[in-house]
């Protein structure tokens, strides 16, 4: 039996906004909301999907599972981010690395990668 992958479950304080901050950081869009969890998407049709639901509990150490994005300028993509309220993280990747690690509004780690990867 053939299976497909789905989603990503993202728990958050506060999900309509940090559904909205990822929607606006990966060009996605919304494709379901309810009063306790959002579900974006590349485009209605296309899976996988991050979908972000409540949580009270708080995040207390690093994330088992992160997003990798690569970028075409990664300077300018972290620029960007960090504008838009995600914040330089540190989880002991050094100096010496070709990523960047940031954090998104609610804490959770993500990289942005150099330049274009494979193809």
């Amino acid at each position: 039996m053939p299976v497909r992958w789905e989603q990503i479950v993202v728990d958050a304080e506060d999900p309509h906004r940090l559904a909205r901050w990822w929607a606006e950081a990966l060009g996605y869009t919304i494709v379901h909301e309810a009063p306790d969890e959002v579900e974006i998407r590349r485009t209605p049709a296309e899976l996988p999907g991050l979908l972000f639901g409540t949580s009270a509990d708080p995040r207390t150490v690093k994330n088992r599972l992160h997003l990798d994005l690569r970028p075409d300028d990664q300077e300018m993509e972290v620029e960007r981010l960090v504008n838009m309220g995600a914040r330089l993280a540190d989880i002991g990747q050094g100096d010496d690395v070709p990523w960047v690690v940031l954090a998104d509004p609610e804490g959770n780690e993500f990289c942005v990668l150099s330049g274009k990867g494979p193809q």
